[in-house]
Formats: structure tokens, C-alpha cells, sequence
């Protein structure tokens, strides 16, 4: 898709939509791109994400990781403006909500800092930058995380020509989608 819309507001609207489109229309999406997980940069510690709405859900990737021996982490909110912080965890294991509603392990959970930081996005671009929801929570935390490996999570098709790049945003290294794992130079 290559949607030219006037302001992110728009793109993300737009990107909303054909994420939402996508999801609809293959639901073994998540299960391929776990086909090209050996594919993904070595990491020791790795965060993935709880999907939300069409989301690419990264539950089968979490499970693969920890098949692979890796030991996971979710980020959790809690500061609305600050970078998100990262508890361990691993599949079957109790959740809340944080701060802004995302499932997040509980607080006992032990803080962690991951090697590889997985993202879920709206759109990408071939440069490696990435369109989130607005919020800047993982921008935030990529500023201050700044040795973990950056990998986005999504459909094939949120790939755009190209995004309007702003002071804040921070680069992903590679993109995983269900035609495989993709690095950025």
C-alpha cells in the first residue's frame, strides 16, 4: 500500500484500516513469520508484545523464542511521557493491565533489559523507520535502550514508500513479517 495522506493522523487511520484489511484476510500470518525466526538477530533476552486489536499477533513467536531457549520479557507503561520498562516473563504466566490498559506481568515480575526489543507497528518503510500509534512509548524506550536490537512485527503489506521521519523517531534494524525476516542497512 502506498496511501499519501496529509499527516500522520490520516496515515495512521489509513494504516489502521489496512492492517485491519490484512488481518482479515490471512490468519496463518503470525504462524509464517514464526517459520523465519532463526532468521532474527542473536538476542538472549527478547521482548515481544501482547497483540492489541489487528496487531500481528506475536504470542506464536513468544512461544517459538522460548522453545529456542530464550527467555522473554513484556514491556509495561508506567509513566504516560517516560520509556516503558520491561518484566520477565514467559507463555501461560498471569497478566494485568499497566498503566494504559496492555497486559503487562505483575509487578513481582523481575525487571529486566532485553537484547532484542520486537515492536508492533502500523506501517514500516524500507529505511527502517516505523509508524506507531502515537503515543511514543517505544520510541521512548528505544532512546533509552539504545544497545537492544529494534525488530518490527507486522503484515507484509504495511510496508509504505516511504515515512515523514520527525527529531524523536528511532530506526528499526529489521522487520519480521510472514515472508521472513528482513534487516535494514
Amino acid at each position: 500500500m502506498n496511501p499519501h495522506p496529509t499527516d500522520k493522523r490520516e496515515l495512521r487511520a489509513a494504516m489502521r484500516a489496512e492492517r485491519k484489511r490484512l488481518a482479515g484476510l490471512d490468519a496463518t500470518a503470525a504462524f509464517r513469520a514464526v517459520d523465519h525466526v532463526g532468521d532474527l538477530p542473536p538476542a538472549t533476552v527478547v521482548a515481544v508484545y501482547r497483540a492489541i486489536g489487528t496487531e500481528l499477533d506475536a504470542a506464536p513467536l513468544a512461544a517459538a523464542l522460548a522453545a529456542a531457549g530464550r527467555e522473554l520479557c513484556l514491556p509495561v507503561v508506567i509513566e504516560g511521557d517516560g520509556p516503558m520498562i520491561f518484566r520477565r516473563w514467559a507463555p501461560g504466566e498471569p497478566l494485568e493491565p499497566d498503566l494504559v490498559g496492555v497486559p503487562a506481568p505483575l509487578p513481582l515480575a523481575e525487571s529486566v533489559e532485553p537484547d532484542l526489543i520486537v515492536t508492533p507497528l502500523l506501517a514500516f518503510d524500507a529505511r527502517g523507520w516505523r509508524l506507531g500509534q502515537g503515543g511514543g512509548h517505544y520510541d521512548r524506550t528505544f532512546a533509552a535502550v539504545p544497545g537492544a536490537t529494534r525488530v518490527g512485527l507486522a503484515y507484509a503489506g504495511q510496508e509504505v514508500a516511504g515515512l515523514e521521519v520527525e527529531a524523536h523517531d528511532v530506526r528499526l534494524h529489521g522487520v519480521l513479517t510472514e515472508m521472513g525476516y528482513r534487516p535494514f542497512e
